[in-house]
């Protein structure tokens, strides 16, 4: 540890390598570690609409928020909060779909960047990637709007070939939600996929195929298995991402597809119950965690892994 301290100040010099430690220690501390301490503090306490009562007698601490999102009211004709859990399960559901349909669509891609591009060729389809992610989250949202609605691009494309008699309702159906969120988060699925295959020696590639090996095999026992963490890597940032999404589901989410974000932002701004609103964020970060968690460990991989 000595000499990792002192290979970096020597580096990056005593000046940067402090102001680059306290950029860092600010980042963590002041933006990550203290906002999600302050939301598990509220999401144990009684709500109180009034800042001035908060850390007194009325503020006191409780789990009826937790409770309230497995029972619901005390005054609830059901055993359970059917649908607040139900949307929790469908949420995740949902998040773990987009990543499938990120990880098929990306690997290919990936995969095609890195062994079989060429030159400017390669340099062209990155662009032709990262391009189009210049333009801002929201109005990429509406676009999408744009293109699934009733008078939109696809189905009047799919009326004029034949296809449809008259226009499929895509965002009430939650196509658009779907795909406007696996669009969101693609490049985060192909960059670290990329970057894993593109260090795999082309050598054992060659070696897989003068053995008789079929494309399938040469993916499954060669190329996917050095590709892990980089699949990993993509794979938890997309669920991650997708399960706290909240500006796509607002946008292109049809009645029967409430996000369970929008849960969350109805209590904050609508019912103004901060700690009802704490409590239900903290239990979908600490879910997503374990999911993470327990995904990592059926898969074998480490967080040096990830982190590569």
């Amino acid at each position: 540890m000595q000499k990792y301290w002192h290979d970096y100040f020597v580096k990056n010099g005593k000046t940067l390598g402090i102001g680059l430690l306290l950029a860092v220690l600010f980042w963590i501390v002041i933006l990550v570690i203290m906002p999600q301490l302050f939301m598990v503090d509220f999401s144990f306490r009684a709500n109180v609409v009034d800042a001035r009562q908060w850390g007194t007698d009325a503020h006191y601490y409780t789990l009826e928020h937790y409770k309230y999102m497995l029972y619901g009211s005390a005054n609830a004709s059901g055993e359970y909060n059917t649908v607040d859990l139900s949307v929790f399960g469908r949420t995740i559901l949902a998040a773990i779909f987009v990543t499938l349909i990120d990880l098929i669509l990306c690997y290919p891609v990936a995969y095609y960047l890195a062994h079989v591009a060429k030159g400017g060729w390669g340099r062209l389809m990155v662009l032709a990637l990262i391009i189009p992610f210049w333009v801002n989250e929201l109005l990429r949202a509406f676009s999408f709007k744009i293109m699934f609605g009733a008078n939109g691009v696809i189905n009047n494309f799919l009326i004029w070939l034949g296809i449809l008699d008259q226009p499929y309702d895509f965002i009430f159906e939650g196509v658009a939600l779907y795909a406007g969120l696996s669009y969101a988060y693609i490049l985060l699925m192909i960059f670290p996929i990329y970057n894993a295959i593109e260090s795999l020696d082309k050598n054992q590639i060659e070696a897989a195929r003068d053995m008789g090996a079929s494309t399938w095999k040469i993916h499954r026992r060669v190329v996917i298995p050095h590709a892990k963490p980089g699949i990993s890597s993509g794979a938890t940032m997309v669920f991650m991402l997708s399960l706290g999404a909240l500006a796509a589901p607002q946008i292109l989410g049809g009645p029967s597809s409430l996000w369970f974000t929008q849960i969350i932002y109805q209590a904050f701004n609508n019912a103004g119950n901060w700690a009802r609103g704490s409590a239900y964020a903290i239990v979908l970060l600490v879910t997503s965690i374990i999911f993470v968690l327990i995904v990592m460990k059926v898969f074998k991989v480490k967080f040096g892994d990830i982190a590569r």
